[in-house]
């Protein structure tokens, strides 16, 4: 008899990217994409010419993501022109036609604030994005994220029209469940496996990794 059960891989995220060897190291444990981020207050903020230079060595079939919180058009476009993302992503309070004008996939990003959010909430807020490629669940943290917070799993709406990619703080010891119970299309680690702020740990990367593919088994 014919088994015709079927394993979704989950996808995986390595964001924060600053260094062209953690990029190196997030395509050989199998990622599937690196974040280079372009919000100004955050330890893993890129300049132009430098992710640039990072957006050259990200390895083929390796997607790049271009992270931004509350920017100006004009900040997006330059990035556009100068770096050429395959992907965005808004992690602030920016509204549809503001993500959508740039005519480049995009992921949209929900900070959850446990104890305040409700699944019905996360709908109401996401659903006018349904032009994005993806819906990014994250904890509500004042520097918006890479702080290493998770948020209650519970809350996140086990129907979606969108593929759900989660983050939060996420590490090696805490992914598998997260994936088991949440079951989203992707998930996204910053703080998780890094050695310091802004600088990641291959060792880490592919701890995580493993455990992600565990976890799909």
């Amino acid at each position: 008899m014919k088994d015709d059960t079927r394993v979704m891989r989950t996808r995986v995220k390595i964001c924060g990217i600053t260094r062209t060897e953690d990029a190196q190291a997030a395509a050989r444990a199998g990622a599937d994409a690196v974040g280079l981020n372009f919000y100004p207050p955050s330890p893993r903020f890129l300049s132009l010419e430098w992710a640039r230079q990072l957006a050259g060595e990200v390895s083929p079939f390796v997607t790049t993501v271009a992270v931004f919180v509350n920017p100006a058009a004009a900040e997006v476009y330059a990035v556009l022109e100068r770096v050429r993302p395959a992907m965005l992503q808004f992690h602030g309070e920016e509204d549809p036609v503001f993500c959508a004008q740039f005519g480049v996939p995009y992921l949209k990003a929900c900070r959850v604030r446990s104890g305040i959010s409700t699944g019905v909430h996360l709908l109401e807020y996401l659903r006018p994005f349904s032009s994005a490629a993806g819906w990014l669940l994250d904890s509500h943290v004042e520097e918006y994220g890479g702080a290493g917070e998770s948020f209650d799993w519970s809350l996140v709406p086990a129907r979606r029209s969108r593929p759900l990619v989660l983050s939060g703080g996420l590490t090696r010891d805490n992914v598998g469940e997260a994936i088991r119970r949440v079951r989203p299309w992707a998930v996204d680690v910053s703080s998780g496996v890094e050695s310091s702020r802004g600088i990641k740990d291959a060792a880490k990367i592919g701890a995580f990794i493993a455990e992600v593919r565990n976890a799909d088994v």
